[in-house]
C-alpha cells in the first residue's frame, strides 16, 4: 500500500474553456485537488477564445489550489491572437506555462508543447505541393521538436509529458474519423520513442478515448474534461496517475525510483 510520502500524485485534465462568466465553473473540482493531488496538470484550451478576460475568470477559481500547477495553452486559446498575455496572465497567477521548455516538481519532470495536428501513421500529411501544405507540416514538425528538446532537458528519473494534441490515434478514436488528421500528429509520439517518460496527458478530443499507448508501450491520456464527465459521471474530471517519489539517501546518493514498484493511475 502507498501513502502520499511514497509517490508524487499528478491530476491531469484539459478543456476546461473558461469564458468571460464561468466564474466558479470547477472552483469545487479545484478546491479538492489540494487533498487529492501534489501537482495540478492543464493540458490547453483553458478559455473559450483566448481572451485575457477569460484568463483572468480561470486565475481567479485557481487561486484555490495550493500546488502546483503546469499547462500547455491549446487551440482555442490562441484564437484571438492575445496568446501572450493569457500566458501572462497566468503565469502572475503562479500557473507554469510550458511551450516547449521543462519544468520540475517534487522530482518529477515535466515537458511540455502544445503540439499540432497532421495525422497519423501512414495517414500523417505530408511536406509536399503547395507551399501552404509545407507550412501546416512545418508547423507540427516544430512543435515536435520544441517537444524533444524540452524532454532532453530533464534530468529526472520520472518524467512527464504534457501536450494538448494528441501524438497518437487510439485516443482519438470515436471522433469522427474525417476529423482525425486535426486532433494530432503522429510526429509528437517520435520523441517518445527517444526520450521515455512515465506517462504522456493530452486533451484536444472531447470524444476521443481515454487511455492508449504509444509504440514503446508509453501510457497516453486523453483527459478531456468533457470526455471524462461523460465516462466516468460520478467521478470528480481529472485523471490522477501517480509516480514513485524519490527520497533523498545518505550521502546526496538517491534512490532508482522504480526500484520494486511501478507507476500506477487512477480515474
Amino acid at each position: 500500500m502507498t501513502t502520499g510520502s511514497d509517490v508524487v500524485r499528478i491530476a491531469a485534465m484539459s478543456d476546461v474553456h473558461y469564458g468571460k462568466t464561468s466564474q466558479g465553473k470547477l472552483h469545487h473540482v479545484f478546491t479538492q485537488l489540494n487533498e487529492n493531488a501534489d501537482v495540478l496538470l492543464l493540458c490547453g484550451d483553458l478559455t473559450d477564445y483566448g481572451l485575457p478576460e477569460e484568463a483572468k475568470v480561470l486565475a481567479k477559481d485557481l487561486a484555490s489550489v495550493r500546488v502546483p500547477i503546469v499547462t500547455v495553452l491549446g487551440n482555442h486559446d490562441y484564437e484571438s491572437g492575445q496568446e501572450t498575455e493569457v500566458t501572462s496572465i497566468l503565469s502572475d497567477a503562479g500557473v507554469r506555462v510550458l511551450d516547449g521548455d521543462a519544468v520540475e516538481f517534487h522530482g518529477v519532470g515535466f515537458a511540455g508543447v502544445r503540439g499540432f495536428c497532421g495525422g497519423f501513421g501512414r495517414g500523417a500529411l505530408g511536406a509536399w505541393g503547395e507551399r501552404v501544405i509545407k507550412q501546416f507540416v512545418h508547423e507540427a514538425i516544430e512543435e515536435a521538436l520544441k517537444l524533444e528538446n524540452a524532454l532532453a532537458k530533464l534530468k529526472t528519473e520520472s518524467r512527464i509529458a504534457v501536450l494538448h494534441y494528441a501524438p497518437i490515434r487510439q485516443t482519438v478514436e470515436g471522433e469522427p474519423v474525417e476529423i482525425f488528421a486535426f486532433l494530432g500528429s503522429s510526429r509528437l509520439e517520435e520523441p517518445l520513442t527517444r526520450y521515455p517518460v512515465n506517462a504522456v496527458f493530452h486533451g484536444h478530443a472531447h470524444r476521443g478515448t481515454v487511455e492508449g499507448r504509444t509504440s514503446n508501450g508509453i501510457p497516453v491520456f486523453n483527459v478531456s474534461v468533457p470526455l471524462l464527465e461523460e465516462r466516468y459521471p460520478d467521478r470528480p474530471p481529472y485523471r490522477l496517475f501517480e509516480v514513485p517519489r524519490v527520497h533523498p539517501e545518505p550521502h546526496g546518493e538517491r534512490r532508482h525510483p522504480g526500484a520494486g514498484r511501478r507507476a500506477t493511475d487512477r480515474v
